[in-house]
Formats: C-alpha cells, structure tokens, sequence
C-alpha cells in the first residue's frame, strides 16, 4: 500500500485560522490573551512563531515572550515593529525559552537586557545554550568533524567545511543572559491569569520545555510536535552514544492526556488541532524509517552516511547533511540499543550497523 503524502496527512489536521498568518511586525491573537508572531529565518526553515502572553508581574501589567528569534539585524528589526504595534504600550515583563537551539533563544539576551526582564528556560538548556555561545555545540568544529568521520562522513573537503565552522552557534546566539529562571516538568507558570504547565520533552533539545494551559485549551507545542514537518531529532559529538529517538518518541506520549481539541501552538507550521492524530503521524512515520534502515542494514553492514539516501530521498547540502547525519545515527542507535543491529568498527574508525543474528527460539 502507498504511504499517504505529507499533504494527505496534513489534510486529517485541522487549521482553525485557515492561511490567515500575522504580517511582519506585527501580531495576531489566536486565544484569549495570546498573540501569534511569525518572523524569517535565513535557512531551509523560513520562519518561526513566537508568542506573546499578556500578564502582570508584581502589579505590573505587560507580556510574557514564549522564543526569540536569532540574532541578526532583520530580526530585531521585526521586534521593534512588534514593540510598536503589538505591544498595546504594555512592557515585556519575562521570556520563556522553550529550547537551547538559535531560532529560540539567540535573542534572548537583547530582550531580557532591553527590557529588564528575566529569562525562564529549563537548567539544561540554559547551560547548554552558555557553553555554546562560547564555542560550538555539535555544529561545527574539529570534534563535530571527527564525529560525523567516525559515521562514515570521509569527504576531506565536507569534513574541512565543517572544522572551520566551530563559530556556528555564537554567530546566531552571541550571548546568553547571566540570570535565569528554571523550568521543571510538571511546574505551573502563572500567566496573565491562568495556569501553564511545563511539559519536558527530550531528543529533539537537551530538555524541551512545552506550556499547556487547560483554562484556554491551547498547547505551545515548541519544536516537540509539528504540523508538518517532523521534528529533527538528532545524535551530536558532544553525547555520541545517546538514544536521542527512544527519548523524542516516549516525550510524545506525554501529550496524548491532552484533549484532542487542543489548539496546538506549534514554532513552524500554523497552529492547528488534531494532536493525537499528529502524534499518531509521527510515530508511524519513525515506525516506517526504522524498518527501512533495518533493511538496508540486513542487506550490508551501513554507516550513518549510507543510511542518508534511506531517509532523505532529496538532494541535501551540507549545511543539511549535519542534520541527516544527525538524524540517521539517532535511527541506527535506537535500532542498536533495542538489540536489533549489531555495531562494529572498521579498521579506518567508521561504525558499521548490521543485523543482529537471530537468536534460536
């Protein structure tokens, strides 16, 4: 049977707010209280949503921020237009950071430091994102380099490419803000009236925080579900043996108590409800990549890089094959550590997965 299209899935969702999207600099109201931004990002991923959530501080009425944006001009140029216009003359009273990746976080510490405000944002993201403002964080550098050799990466010129952007990260998330405030699963954030309660997801960021808040029936889903798109879940140099898909898909589940109405908020993509059936999706597309790379796997012994045109059908530039090569060990490993795939390495470095012999019943 053919799998069904990425817009025949798409079709089983639901968009509430038809294409109606918020014009540059300025915001949308999706709920009761909350605004929709959507500002441009110079990659593949055109754009991400941020939120904003109207509250009061200590007596002081203003907005709590959900995501930033990278550091680059454009973009905070675009947050001087939403000040202007979307802001209802109220401050920014606090920003959430759902996660340590650039699109997030970068501008993080020009909001908190232009308006006084403190920056919310789980622990391990939060030092995750310090270090790597200070160097790179599995993007670039020598040790990236030497990761994606050992997964069978052997292109000098790639490999060179990749050594000599150890400046990625900082160059989209210069800083971070000194202070923080911590997120825990399981935590409820007063905001503007209502209780939003932190959701930890792991795989795709170090720990993921989501926000739900039952009062508005609205879900900020961050970068852990997706309308669309799926989420990028990766294995890094920085943790090389980590199961980062077993950890993605048990965070999923910790949305199915969630009612199917939820207006899911999500970083990319519209928002949109049909959460479980977007959840479902997402498993069953895992489901299906999984069974492939096992059966490339039993046919011969494959890196990472072999397993690239088994899950990414397209052409990919580099910038893109650091993320499939990500990508494809978090397969493999998930394959391994489940006993399915054996792994060796050969006698230039390369890790090589392998069916794992059958055990006699």
């Amino acid at each position: 049977m053919t799998p069904p299209t990425k817009d025949q899935l798409e079709a089983r969702l639901h968009y509430p707010l038809g294409a109606t999207m918020p014009e540059p600099g300025q915001a949308m109201e999706v709920a009761p209280g909350v605004k929709w931004i959507r500002m441009a990002l110079p990659f593949a991923l055109d754009h991400i949503n941020l939120w904003l959530l109207r509250d009061a501080i200590d007596g002081v009425e203003g907005w709590t921020v959900v995501d930033c944006c990278i550091d680059r001009p454009e973009s905070r140029a675009q947050w001087e237009q939403v000040f202007e216009n979307a802001l209802e003359g109220l401050p920014i009273l606090r920003v959430i950071v759902t996660h340590m990746h650039p699109d997030h976080i970068g501008l993080a510490h020009w909001l908190c430091e232009k308006w006084s405000c403190r920056l919310w944002i789980s622990a391990t993201d939060y030092n995750a994102a310090r270090i790597g403002s200070h160097s790179t964080t599995g993007f670039g550098g020598d040790a990236a380099a030497a990761f994606f050799a050992t997964h069978g990466m052997g292109d000098p010129e790639s490999l060179a490419q990749i050594r000599k952007r150890s400046g990625y990260y900082p160059s989209l998330v210069p800083a971070v803000p000194a202070q923080y405030r911590r997120l825990l699963d399981g935590q409820t954030v007063a905001i503007g009236g209502h209780g939003w309660r932190c959701i930890s997801g792991f795989g795709h960021a170090p720990e993921h925080i989501a926000l739900y808040c039952e009062n508005l029936g609205v879900l900020i889903s961050g970068d852990m579900v997706l309308p669309r798109i799926s989420t990028n879940v990766s294995v890094y140099d920085q943790e090389p043996e980590a199961d980062s898909l077993t950890l993605f898909l048990d965070s999923l589940d910790k949305y199915l108590p969630l009612p199917e109405s939820t207006l899911v908020l999500p970083s990319h993509g519209k928002p949109f409800t049909g959460l479980h059936e977007r959840i479902e999706q997402l498993k069953d597309h895992h489901t299906d990549r999984l069974a492939e790379v096992m059966t490339a796997c039993s046919e011969k012994p494959c890196s990472a890089m072999d397993i690239i045109p088994v899950l990414f059908t397209r052409a990919l530039d580099l910038h893109q094959i650091t993320f499939a090569m990500g990508e494809s060990v978090a397969h493999l490993h998930r394959l391994w550590f489940s006993g399915q795939l054996t792994r060796d390495q050969a006698s230039d470095g390369t890790y090589l997965f392998s069916a794992a012999p059958l055990t006699p019943s």
